[in-house]
């Protein structure tokens, strides 16, 4: 017996790379899968049948699957997303946010059609599922798992990648307060930030095939496994990084920084001067 018997499981952008290796794997654990994924490009541009692809891959090992083609980023398209959830097989109990497009630019010459999408595709499609499907979800009365996708470009930044970053760091902040709007409901709300070779990093510098046999999707879909099942209702609000075998939790912290010892007085500006490095590190 699997994980995830007798659980329906949304994944957007499951057409290709991270969202194929969560489809499968989930349904591998039982889940019956709604494969969502317009077969756009890295860019977003085009359309193509890999959905359907995925579903056949999925009922051909003995699992049960639907596809989605709704391209995520409005409101309208998560509600109908999830909807296609309900009409295929009676709800929804795991939401994976794994869609996402690249339009990679330096700041200053970064163009509206280069920020906007990102921010809609990535950001916007995150939320505006994650609402959909804990409505749903909800009105179930039965709980349930929203896994999103970060990046530690959102954590770090990336260079040439402002619009990408932003969106990763927003997707970072709503898991956090996700999780503890949603959670009186029984839902959990994580997120993962993987390191993996696919489509979207072929091109970085110094990654190369040989860099997804140890840092590949298969390393990165058990944990979503994991995330989605009932052994992890007790975990919400995390953001977990997975790097190979290697897996860990993120956290946000502070320095001891410096603080003036007379009165209450503000610090005078060029009085910074003299603690900034402490501030910064220690």
């Amino acid at each position: 017996m699997g994980l995830l018997v007798d659980k329906v499981a949304v994944v957007t952008g499951a057409g290709n790379g991270l969202g194929r290796s969560h489809a499968l794997v989930l349904a591998r654990e039982g889940a019956r899968v709604v494969v969502n994924d317009p077969g756009c490009a890295r860019d977003g541009s085009g359309r193509s049948d890999v959905a359907d692809e995925v579903v056949e891959e999925i009922r051909a090992a003995g699992g049960e699957a639907s596809t989605s083609k709704v391209a995520v980023g409005s409101f309208e398209a998560a509600g109908q997303l999830v909807q296609e959830a309900v009409q295929a097989f009676g709800g929804v109990d795991v939401l994976v946010n794994n869609a996402g497009i690249l339009r990679d630019r330096t700041a200053l010459k970064m163009s509206e059609e280069e920020w906007a999408p990102v921010i809609a595709v990535h950001l916007t499609g995150t939320f505006s599922c994650l609402q959909a499907a804990a409505r749903a979800m909800r009105e179930q009365g039965r709980g349930g798992r929203i896994i999103n996708t970060t990046s530690v470009a959102g954590m770090q930044g990336n260079f040439g990648q402002s619009n990408y970053a932003a969106a990763k760091a927003g997707i970072y902040a709503l898991t956090r307060t996700a999780a503890m709007e949603l959670q009186r409901y029984g839902i959990t709300v994580n997120a993962i930030s993987p390191t993996a070779y696919t489509r979207m990093t072929s091109d970085n510098p110094g990654v190369t095939e040989a860099f997804g046999v140890r840092y590949g999707p298969q390393h990165v879909s058990p944990l979503v496994a994991f995330l989605a099942s009932d052994e992890a209702a007790d975990i919400t609000g995390q953001t977990f990084g997975i790097e190979g075998t290697h897996i860990f939790a993120y956290r946000m912290m502070s320095t001891v920084g410096a603080k003036q010892h007379v009165g209450d007085e503000p610090w005078k500006p060029a009085a910074i001067r003299h603690v900034i490095g402490q501030v910064m590190n220690g």
